[in-house]
């Protein structure tokens, strides 16, 4: 029907002058975007099936391709846009929720951005990192809120299990199913040859991945997919995940198309089943309930692995962290509301939850006034774009911070967010085999090695200039910040000064 008729949103521009018809494009798009004409004797395309993915451009020996936004549009409407009608026709066509990946796209604000860093000029002299000792190592877990000493005066230190990270840099749960086998090994040997971690996501770990274990995050999720006892004893950590930034207060949806091979066996369902986690935990529904499931999960690794929560930054966070924290759990990991998904209903993505650098301040400061903050630690995700993010992230209270989605850039995708049909061009968000060999893993870990140690890099050129040696010393230095822009209540929130003060 003609009402049911989208026109796409990109289009594909060919220079003719250029194309030598070698149909690379063709070969390369696994949306069959590009066809040769037999009759015409020159290339075609079919834009509807475009999602400007750029594996074609990328790939044009000759240069003859680019993917320009349309200039089609809807009578203009403040309160109707484009994207709103259109949605809300295909809905009327499908009857059927709408589902979108990566993370949220509105223009809504970004408090990273609004924040500012100080910087050391004469009576605080700055720190050269490349002259002077610059201490970027940081410890996960429980930490003694005083020093004790033995009978002969020696101070004790049988501390609980900790994870110890070279960088306060992590990277954020990606299941394997979601992402293919060679970006969990890619991921896998990053985290190992950088002495950080990785965590596994909710579909369990494939077994080729086991030696990887000292830098691997387990996770237990509502699905229990994939959780069994040789599983829980091979990381490093285990975390239960009982929220996501994408998706708050929802559960996961891996669609049975992925559900194949080894990612059968990993998770231990059957080939084309859909992997759906349900909404919430089904023995969990108190904090004495979580409380349980951590010490069991305590008890089936020997009490040798910290446990992490993971939850997802909504309204009451600094209630619920400091819930958790008298749980028993060591690490809470909180995800923002722009972190990145494989699949997520487009209106929960784009709706619920609140940034995670209003979560962190509140929560940090929470667990502070109650002189709780040395029972856990806090890493924080959804949107961790950069060394900045990073810096900032601690001086608000964080003790370490997960990536995904930067992550993921740098094994070259190119945030296409169309994830969930499980065609990516460029082998991350893919099953099939003829996809996924388009990332080589050799190559794949040392573009993730080479964007942490430049982002560790950077992270003690602003250490340096804000006068600080050490990650301990930056943690929750507040003062080390200034806003722009920002009203008072946010202020007041983040617990930072106005540039100028």
């Amino acid at each position: 029907m003609a009402i049911d008729f989208l026109y796409p949103q990109y289009e594909v521009v060919r220079n003719p002058a250029r194309c030598i018809a070698c149909r690379a494009c063709e070969r390369q798009c696994s949306n069959e975007v590009h066809a040769y004409d037999d009759e015409l004797k020159m290339m075609i395309s079919d834009e509807s099936r475009c999602v400007n993915c750029h594996r074609c451009v990328s790939i044009c020996p000759t240069r003859a391709l680019k993917i320009v936004k349309t200039d089609h549009i809807f009578k203009e409407n403040a309160n109707w846009s484009g994207e709103t009608i259109m949605e809300v026709y295909r809905q009327a066509s499908s009857g059927g929720v709408l589902l979108s990946s990566m993370g949220n796209p509105k223009p809504l604000p970004v408090y990273w951005d609004k924040i500012l860093i100080n910087a050391s000029q004469v009576t605080n002299p700055s720190i050269d990192p490349l002259r002077e000792p610059m201490e970027t190592k940081t410890f996960l877990g429980q930490k003694p809120s005083k020093i004790e000493r033995d009978e002969n005066g020696k101070i004790k230190t049988n501390i609980t299990p900790q994870l110890e990270l070279s960088v306060p840099i992590m990277f954020s749960a990606m299941s394997y199913g979601s992402i293919s086998y060679n970006a969990h090994e890619s991921l896998a040997r990053a985290a190992e040859a950088l002495g950080i971690y990785y965590n596994t996501g909710e579909g369990g770990l494939h077994q080729d991945f086991y030696k990887y274990g000292a830098n691997t995050i387990v996770q237990v999720a509502s699905g229990r997919f994939g959780v069994h006892k040789d599983y829980l004893s091979a990381g490093a950590a285990i975390e239960i995940k009982m929220g996501q930034g994408a998706k708050p207060g929802i559960g996961g949806h891996l669609p049975g198309a992925k559900i194949v091979g080894d990612v059968s066996r990993t998770r231990m369902i059957p080939e084309g089943s859909d992997a759906i986690s349900p909404a919430p935990h089904h023995d969990i529904y108190s904090i004495e309930d979580l409380r349980q499931l951590v010490f069991s999960l305590k008890e089936a690794s020997n009490y040798k692995k910290p446990v992490i929560v993971k939850i997802a930054a909504v309204h009451n966070i600094a209630a619920i962290a400091s819930g958790i924290a008298r749980s028993g759990a060591d690490i809470i990991a909180i995800d923002g509301f722009r972190g990145g998904t494989g699949a997520a209903p487009t209106r929960i993505r784009d709706n619920v939850g609140i940034p995670i650098e209003l979560a962190l301040a509140a929560v940090d400061q929470r667990l502070r006034d109650e002189g709780i903050r040395n029972k856990v630690s806090l890493v924080v995700g959804g949107s961790i774009r950069s060394s900045a993010d990073v810096v900032k992230a601690i001086a608000l209270g964080a003790d370490a911070c997960y990536i995904g989605t930067a992550a993921l850039l740098a094994l070259g995708c190119h945030l296409c967010r169309s994830c969930q049909t499980g065609k990516c061009n460029w082998g991350i968000a893919t099953q099939r085999p003829d996809l996924v060999k388009r990332l080589n893993p050799d190559i794949g870990y040392k573009r993730l090695v080479n964007l942490v140690t430049a982002w560790e890099h950077e992270i003690k050129e602003m250490m340096g200039g804000m006068g600080i040696n050490s990650i301990e010393a930056l943690r929750g230095n507040r003062l080390m910040l200034r806003g722009v822009g920002l009203n008072e209540k946010e202020l007041q929130i983040l617990g930072i000064k106005h540039a100028g003060e």
